[in-house]
């Protein structure tokens, strides 16, 4: 009975180490004003992949995104999204492009963060599609831990986006705060200079000629 327990959840943590996950990319990157940057990818057909992107820093927090196939035709475009979400399954064989463009701005930098993913989850238990009886108490806490992890990535994920578009406009509002208070106080010593002189003039003793 003793050795049951820790048998029990070392099987429990191989299940879920041995899940295998989709491909994907996850980045964070700068996009200049009056630019555009796409990224590839080659992909089988039938296979589905999804597109997640938000603007962290930069202007309106607004940037275009379109998703092309092999053949260049548009299976997505948007303009001006602050962020959005993209699904889709790949109709021909090959190379994908998804690209992010800054080309309406003409002055403010962006930074744009992405997740793409490729293929789709395999069920956490291999015959859990198929299985016609009930899950026992050790495959129902593989399911509910694997949701559970699941859920606290895209959490992190989220309030790790939030935390960087926090810090950006702090930043920000931090710089206008210094320049606003540096002006104030050059105001304040020209100010001052021209008070000085003005009193001095009203007692500056002044010299008449006489012919």
């Amino acid at each position: 009975m003793g050795s049951a327990a820790p048998r029990s959840l070392l099987l429990l943590l191989l299940l879920l180490l041995g899940v295998e996950r989709p491909r994907g990319a996850e980045l964070t990157f700068e996009l200049l004003d009056s630019t555009k940057q796409c990224f590839h990818e080659e992909l089988e057909q039938g296979v589905r992949f999804s597109l997640d992107y938000q603007v962290i820093t930069g202007g309106h927090y607004d940037v275009d995104c379109y998703v092309e196939d092999p053949l260049g035709n548009t299976v997505y475009r948007e303009t001006k999204k602050q962020y959005d979400s993209f699904t889709h399954r790949a109709e021909v064989k090959g190379v994908y492009q998804f690209c992010f463009s800054n080309e309406f701005s003409t002055f403010s930098h962006k930074t744009v963060y992405f997740d793409f993913q490729v293929g789709d989850e395999p069920p956490i238990l291999p015959d859990m599609g198929n299985r016609v009886t009930a899950l026992t108490q050790m495959e129902a806490a593989c399911v509910t831990i694997h949701e559970a992890l699941k859920t606290v990535i895209e959490s992190q994920t989220h309030y790790r986006l939030r935390e960087a578009q926090d810090r950006a406009r702090a930043e920000d509002l931090r710089s206008r705060v210094s320049c606003w208070s540096v002006g104030e106080t050059i105001v304040l010593f020209v100010v001052s200079a021209s008070q000085v002189l003005l009193l001095r003039s009203f007692f500056t003793e002044r010299q008449v000629v006489r012919s």
